[in-house]
């Protein structure tokens, strides 16, 4: 009977292998064809046309047929179908979503309808300024803001191990929500900001924070949503070329040459949080703000901290300008496309963050935020630079903005001119870090 049981173990053993080889290629298949999605979002807005809405329907065949069963391919492409005046085809593809099931179709996400369509006159008013007869002072449309909504998202260490640490990322998110609850700067509702950081950053909990803010902010509130992690290039895309977001459950099994299935099925991407903002907010004062590329360490370390496969690059200026469609909206990215985020060890916090902040604390959270990225533009172009040549190395940071119109624009501090909202239970306490003092560097 040993050798029998030995021979159905072995057996067993081998079917049990076989299963998990056909799981791993199900799982490549599908990873693929969630990437081919994200390309085909990418590849169209609510005012795109005809013809990109085709190329758009393409990749969606394609992804169906790559995995069949994934619902959210077949939930997009039934939209796009419809777009196209293509019901029966939409409807058949509406049913398979229903069949498969499909994420996007339970939060009735349409990235393809604008939250806050452009040409909208915006709540731009900033806060009372000295002044009355300068032009900061007088918005192109004012109305009081009546309550404030922000995610602040910061992630340093990552459940795969093959993803470097980062510094001063958590470091940079936590300061931010304090400085947003300071009722001497920000003034936001404490329960109406919520903060993410490591091991509570998964990209699940990401989405379920995205979704509570556009479920409770309306037109005459304001939303701000603050992202500092790695941001995985569009060159680590070998098939579409399109960024992602690197949250705490991201895998990519080898940094320097990553797994992108692996990738594809785990990762944030960057369309989706674009979707979301343009698609989901009702705010008519909406910010984002990136600080999502940093490079290896400090600037005295000129390693790369996401090795040859996954150097970090800022987002596409094409990126930013879809993420500012609508109304009300301004987006800061901490550098400019073709360059890194840069921390900073005399700092302990990035570059971009921490000249942010000192400019929103100067300002009382009273400043309009075209003129808070003005001055944190110019001054995190100056240190890098200056930083760079003391330690021998050319090094530049440009942050950059994009926004709705030129008069979409508010301060950070406006009072809230209605009641506070019920808080989510579920909100996390937003900790107050000890800032170091200014370095003469």
């Amino acid at each position: 009977m040993i050798p029998a049981l030995r021979c159905r173990a072995a057996g067993l053993a081998l079917l049990a292998t076989l299963a998990c080889a056909c799981a791993h290629a199900q799982d490549d298949r599908c990873g693929a064809g969630r990437d081919l999605v994200v390309q085909a979002l990418e590849r169209v807005t609510p005012s795109s046309s005809d013809d990109a809405f085709d190329d758009a329907l393409q990749l969606l065949k394609h992804a169906v047929a790559t995995c069949s069963e994934l619902g959210d391919a077949w939930y997009y492409r039934s939209l796009v179908e419809h777009r196209l005046g293509h019901e029966n085809l939409a409807q058949y593809s509406l049913t398979k979503a229903q069949m498969f099931g499909s994420e996007a179709m339970r939060e009735s996400l349409n990235p393809f309808v604008f939250a806050t369509p452009p040409g909208r006159r915006g709540l731009t008013a900033s806060a009372p300024q000295p002044n009355p007869s300068s032009p900061s002072a007088q918005p192109a449309a004012s109305g009081p803001v009546q309550q404030k909504w922000a995610l602040v998202i910061g992630i340093s260490h990552f459940s795969d191990r093959a993803i470097p640490a980062l510094s001063y990322t958590t470091v940079d998110a936590t300061a931010f929500a304090a400085a947003l609850t300071d009722p001497a700067i920000g003034r936001f509702p404490s329960a109406n900001v919520h903060l993410l950081t490591d091991s509570q950053a998964t990209t699940k909990n990401i989405k379920e924070e995205l979704n509570w803010i556009a479920r409770h902010a309306q037109p005459s509130d304001m939303v701000v949503i603050y992202f500092a992690s790695h941001g995985s290039p569009r060159e680590l895309d070998s098939v579409g070329g399109v960024n992602y977001l690197v949250t705490y459950d991201t895998e990519i099994d080898n940094v320097d040459k990553p797994n992108e299935d692996a990738l594809y099925a785990t990762a944030y991407p960057m369309v989706d949080l674009a979707n979301a903002v343009a698609s989901r907010m009702k705010a008519l004062r909406t910010a984002v703000i990136l600080d999502t590329c940093y490079s290896g360490g400090a600037v005295t370390n000129s390693s790369r901290l996401m090795g040859a496969g996954m150097a970090n690059v800022a987002p596409s200026s094409s990126m930013l300008d879809r993420m500012s469609q609508g109304t009300g909206r301004i987006v800061m990215s901490a550098a400019s496309s073709n360059e890194e985020s840069l921390e900073s060890d005399q700092l302990h916090h990035g570059y971009f963050t921490w000249y942010l902040l000192q400019a929103l604390k100067n300002g009382k959270g009273d400043t309009p935020l075209s003129q808070v990225y003005a001055q944190v533009a110019q001054q995190v172009s100056q240190q890098v630079a200056a930083d760079g040549r003391k330690d021998g190395e050319d090094l530049g940071q440009h942050p950059v903005m994009s926004r709705s119109s030129d008069d979409a624009d508010f301060a950070l501090g406006l009072t809230p001119g209605g009641g506070v909202q019920a808080a989510s239970q579920k909100t996390p306490p937003a900790a107050t870090p000890s800032h170091p003092s200014r370095s003469s560097k």
